[in-house]
C-alpha cells in the first residue's frame, strides 16, 4: 500500500530519478545506493518489514521501469531482478548487524539470558558481528552482480535523461509533500515509538491518513491485487509453519538431529548446531517462531556436550537470525514483498536463496566464529 502511494503521487518516480541522476551511470552503483539506505535505517528500525518492505521497496520499485525492465516479463532481468535481490539480501545482513535491526533479536537476547545466563549488550552485538556484516555489505552488490547479473550494466545517457525528467516533473506537488510527511511520521513511529506502537498498527494508521488526505482512495486499495495476494499467501505460509511448531515437529526435528552430536568434539558440535539453526529456518515463516522453538532447544542440547563454549554458541545462534532470512520467499517479513514484486520468479528466488544462504553461513562460520573467540 505504501508502494502504491509512492506510485500514485509520483514521489517514488521522483526519488528514483534522483537516485539515477546521482548514481545511475552504472547498475552496480545503484545496488550500493540500496545497501547504504538500508544500513542507515537499520539501527533505528527494529522491524525489517517496515524498514525494507515499507520504506526501501516502495522507492526502488520505481527504478526498473526507468530502464524498461518490467515485472513478470523477460525484461525483468534487465535490472529489476538485480535491484530487488540486492535489497532483500541487504536487509537480511543489516538485520543481523544491529541488535535493534530486527525485533526477534531482542527476544533471542532475553532467551539466552534466561537459558544460558549470558548478557548481550547492543554494542557487544555490533562488535561481534561487525567483521561479517561489513564484509557482506561491502561485497553484496558485487556478489549479486556476478551471480545474478543484470543485463543492463550501465547507461551513459541515463543520468542526463533523469535530469530532464525531473525538470519536466517540476516542483513537489501537494500530494507528494503529504505522502513524504506521512512516511516521515511512519518512520518516527517505527524507530522511536516501537515499544508503544506496534509496527503494523503504525502502518495502518498511516494508510488511514493517506485515505483521509486523499493521497490514496479506497478504490486504489481494493484494486491493489498484488498486496492482497501477498497478504493471503504469506498468512497461509505462516499458519502452515506455525502448525509444524504446534504439533511438535520442529522440536522433534531439533532434538533428533542435535541428539546425534553426543561424543563429537566441541568445535564440531558448535558448527553443527549453528548449521541446524541456520538451515532449519527452511521450516519457518517467522523469525520470532524460530527463536521461540529452536534457540532454547539447541542451547539445552549444547549444555549437555562437554567443552562447548556456551558464550560463542549463544552469540552465534542470535547473530544468525537476520542472515537466515535470505533462504526462502517466506523466511522474513519483507521476503513476500520482494517475491511478490514480479521481478524474482519462484525458481530464481529459491535458487538464489540457497546460494546466498550458503555464502552467508560460510562467511559467518569462517570469519564470525573465530572473531567471537578472539575478542572475547
Amino acid at each position: 500500500m505504501f508502494a502504491l502511494g509512492y506510485e500514485k503521487t509520483g514521489l517514488g518516480r521522483r526519488i528514483a530519478l534522483m537516485l539515477v541522476k546521482a548514481m545511475g551511470r552504472k547498475t552496480l552503483t545503484l545496488g550500493y545506493a540500496v545497501v547504504i539506505a538500508d544500513t542507515i535505517l537499520a539501527p533505528f528500525t527494529p522491524s525489517s518489514t517496515a524498514r525494507s518492505g515499507g520504506t526501501i521497496y516502495p522507492v526502488i520499485k520505481n527504478l526498473p521501469p526507468l530502464y524498461d525492465s518490467k515485472p513478470d516479463d523477460p525484461s525483468m532481468r534487465r535490472i529489476g531482478s538485480y535491484i530487488m535481490w540486492v535489497a532483500i539480501a541487504a536487509t537480511c545482513v543489516t538485520s543481523s548487524m544491529f541488535l535493534t535491526g530486527l525485533a526477534p533479536n531482542l527476544l533471542a537476547v532475553e532467551l539466552v539470558r534466561k537459558t544460558a545466563q549470558i548478557e548481550i549488550a547492543w554494542l557487544d552485538w555490533f562488535k561481534y558481528f561487525a567483521p561479517v556484516g561489513i564484509l557482506l555489505l561491502a561485497m553484496l552488490p558485487l556478489l549479486v552482480y556476478w551471480i545474478y547479473p543484470p543485463q543492463v550494466k550501465e547507461g551513459a545517457d541515463c543520468q542526463a535523461w533523469a535530469a530532464k525528467e525531473l525538470e519536466k516533473m517540476g516542483p513537489l506537488s501537494r500530494r507528494e509533500i503529504m505522502l513524504a510527511v506521512l512516511v516521515g511520521i511512519a518512520l518516527v513511529l517505527w524507530i522511536f515509538r516501537a515499544d508503544d506502537v506496534n509496527a503494523t498498527t503504525a502502518a495502518l494508521i498511516i494508510i488511514s491518513l493517506m485515505l483521509l488526505t486523499n493521497v490514496l482512495t479506497w478504490d486504489d486499495i481494493t484494486k491493489n491485487f498484488a498486496a492482497w495476494n501477498t497478504l493471503v499467501w504469506f498468512a497461509t505460509l505462516v499458519a502452515l509453519a506455525d502448525g509444524l511448531t504446534r504439533v511438535g515437529f520442529v522440536k522433534w526435528f531439533a532434538q533428533s538431529v542435535a541428539g546425534q552430536l553426543s561424543g563429537v568434539p566441541p568445535a564440531v558440535a558448535v558448527a553443527a548446531l549453528l548449521f541446524i539453526n541456520f538451515f532449519g529456518h527452511y521450516l519457518f515463516a517467522s523469525v520470532t517462531a524460530h527463536v521461540t522453538a529452536m534457540i532454547p532447544v539447541l542451547l539445552a542440547v549444547a549444555s549437555t556436550i562437554p567443552g562447548v563454549n556456551m558464550h560463542t554458541l549463544s552469540l552465534g545462534l542470535c547473530l544468525q537470525l537476520g542472515i537466515m532470512g535470505i533462504l526462502t520467499p517466506y523466511a522474513s517479513g519483507p521476503s513476500p514483498v520482494y517475491y511478490g514484486s514480479g521481478y524474482l520468479p519462484a525458481a530464481d528466488y529459491w535458487r538464489q536463496g540457497a546460494i546466498f544462504g550458503v555464502i552467508f553461513f560460510a562467511v559467518f562460520l569462517v570469519i564470525g566464529v573465530p572473531w567471537m573467540l578472539f575478542i572475547r
